[in-house]
Formats: C-alpha cells, sequence, structure tokens
C-alpha cells in the first residue's frame, strides 16, 4: 500500500500511529494548530532576542 504511494514503510507506520484514528477534519485542525503554535514561537523567538538587545544596551548605558 505505501509503495503504491512512494513513501517509506517506516514512514507509513509512523503517520499510521500519529494521525491513525483521526477524520480528516481533525488533521485539518492539527496542521493549523501546527503552523499557529510555529509562528507564535517564532514571535517568541524574535520578541526574546529584542528584549535581550535592549537589556545589553541599558546595561551599556548605566
Amino acid at each position: 500500500m505505501y509503495r503504491k504511494h512512494g513513501i517509506g514503510q517506516s514512514t507509513f507506520y509512523k503517520w499510521r500511529s500519529k494521525y491513525g484514528g483521526m477524520e480528516a477534519s481533525d488533521v485539518k485542525r492539527l496542521k493549523e494548530l501546527e503552523e499557529e503554535n510555529r509562528k507564535l514561537k517564532d514571535m517568541f523567538a524574535t520578541l526574546s532576542l529584542k528584549h535581550s538587545m535592549l537589556e545589553d544596551i541599558i546595561a551599556k548605558k548605566l
């Protein structure tokens, strides 16, 4: 079955364990949440870097 679709056996079983009992709408929602989570992590990393840079600037002025 997996060869028909051009994927490896381990990939097939990994996907099956992750998405096995889900409906299509559940999988879609999961993908949306993963994308939102990725964006939030990006935002946090950016803000954290800016915060760190501002702390360095303040420390140098004191």
